[in-house]
């Protein structure tokens, strides 16, 4: 696919199809790490697994949450 190097501010920039976008799963303001190999442009995006306790938390409801588990009496030195 075919694209031309334009000038942004005082870098350069390239414009990424939107069809290569999504075949890479990437968007605005995604994290890629940019490496030449070759002679050649690597473009490599960094895929973080963040989780906030709060945001996961807030998603429990009345309809998904799990019953309580009974491991059984105590067997050793656990504290209840």
């Amino acid at each position: 696919m075919k694209t031309k190097i334009q000038k942004l501010e005082n870098s350069l920039a390239i414009l990424i199809p939107e069809i290569v976008a999504n075949e890479i799963k990437v968007g605005i303001d995604t994290d890629v790490d940019l490496s030449v190999e070759d002679g050649k442009i690597i473009i490599t995006p960094i895929y973080k697994l963040e989780y906030d306790l709060n945001d996961i938390l807030a998603k429990i409801n009345e309809t998904n949450i799990h019953n309580e588990i009974d491991f059984g009496n105590c067997v050793s030195n656990e504290v209840w």
